[in-house]
């Protein structure tokens, strides 16, 4: 965490030493540890409270669906698969295992855990929409601009 070394903690043990005396140096540790505790258990209590948050938000499935539009191979074979109704093949491997994990998470969550999912993902492409045609409004301005210019 302080990225302290072996000569560092040596100092620092010595200063304490001086500066608080040797009667009350196990009680100054004492106290620095209980905090150190706290802190930790604190910093572990929140950062599960906002990964329980985040999953309820449904950021997870967005993440995944992210990772599956980074992977352009593995994403157009499954939209081309879904979108023509195909099942995938069953092979030995494939067979034993359920289908796959965005279909299995899709299956557990709850009717407004869908909702709000839908929600997000319709948000997110009107956003892209209009930032694509934002983009192409600038780059027609741009385009007419050239040509006034010349």
């Amino acid at each position: 965490m302080f990225d302290l070394g072996f000569m560092e903690m040596l100092v620092i043990g010595v200063v304490a030493l001086i500066v608080v005396g040797p009667k009350d140096l196990p009680g100054l540790f004492r106290s620095v540890g209980r905090f150190m505790g706290k802190a930790k258990g604190m910093a572990r209590e929140f950062s599960s409270a906002m990964n329980a948050a985040a999953d309820e938000a449904g950021v997870g499935e967005i993440n995944k669906t992210i990772k599956a539009a980074a992977n352009p191979q593995k994403f157009g074979v499954d939209k081309i698969r879904e979108a023509t109704k195909m099942e995938k093949p069953a092979s030995d491997a494939e067979a034993a295992k359920p289908a796959t994990a965005t279909d299995k998470l899709r299956a557990e969550m709850t009717e407004e855990r869908k909702a709000t999912a839908e929600k997000i993902n319709k948000a997110m492409a009107e956003k892209a929409e209009q930032r694509m045609a934002a983009e192409k409004a600038q780059a027609e301005a741009a385009e007419a601009a050239a040509k006034d210019a010349t």
